[in-house]
């Protein structure tokens, strides 16, 4: 019979000289993978159940966020790891399944690609409404998508993109730590906007959604370049790490 990964399998992710440890206390990224399979779990797929999904991303990176929701779901789902240093996201076997060369990438079971985390998420959350993802009332699910276009837009598009990819910004060396400080700047203002959206909530819709997962990702992403996050961000981020779907995604892909 057909067997299944129900989940990612626990995997080293290190550079030369490093311990998996030590990922937890360095920058990120850039990064090199070494990948070594130590356990899997697996379960009996059923007569005419689907295939699961396939989520091609990239540890601590965006498609962490992704990785959070199918875990908070809790539905049958591949991840396939796409290492960006090392290119592979532009080699054909992935450019045939995303032309845009980015992650994440959502494999679905009729074997159609779904790209771009806001449309990924959305989707998640549209398919699956009993896990209330996405509020019901117009104005809760427009608050919802804009804090979800702000985060991935702005906090990220510009703001972190500068510092992690400032050769983008520039081809010009003598200019980059200019990109770089620029990101910062707005990351920072960023998270000041974000922080004001929080106050008096646990979350951004009162209840955890599809927009927490998106700032989860930038908020670890300032936590490990020690830009330090305003009070109810920080909040967040606390609250996100107790989460156990987020738990296990961090120790999945190598962090504590």
């Amino acid at each position: 019979m057909p067997w299944v990964d129900m989940r990612l399998p626990r995997r080293h992710y290190k550079r030369t000289g490093e311990t998996v440890g030590d990922l937890a206390n360095r920058p990120f990224p850039p990064w090199e993978l070494v990948l070594e399979t130590v356990s899997v779990r697996l379960r009996e797929v059923l007569p005419g159940e689907p295939r699961p999904m396939k989520l091609y991303m990239t540890p601590g990176s965006c498609s962490t966020g992704i990785h959070i929701l199918l875990e908070e779901l809790g539905i049958p789902f591949e991840v396939y790891l796409v290492n960006l240093p090392a290119g592979d996201h532009r080699k054909p076997e992935y450019l045939a399944i995303n032309p845009k060369s980015t992650i994440p990438a959502l494999v679905r079971d009729d074997g159609s690609a779904l790209t771009e985390f806001q449309a990924i998420a959305y989707w998640l959350a549209r398919t699956y409404p009993k896990a209330r993802l996405l509020p019901e009332d117009p104005e809760g699910a427009a608050r919802v998508i804009e804090m979800l276009a702000y985060v991935v837009g702005t906090l990220h598009g510009q703001g972190f993109a500068r510092i992690f990819t400032t050769e983008s910004f520039t081809s010009n060396e003598a200019e980059r730590e200019a990109v770089r400080a620029r990101g910062r700047e707005i990351a920072e203002r960023g998270f000041a906007i974000v922080n004001e959206t929080l106050a008096g909530k646990d979350y951004v819709a009162g209840t955890f959604s599809i927009a927490d997962a998106a700032l989860f990702y930038t908020e670890f992403w300032a936590d490990k370049l020690g830009l330090d996050l305003p009070g109810h961000c920080l909040a967040h981020y606390r609250r996100m790490l107790e989460r156990p779907a987020v738990q296990r995604v961090l120790r999945e892909e190598g962090y504590r």
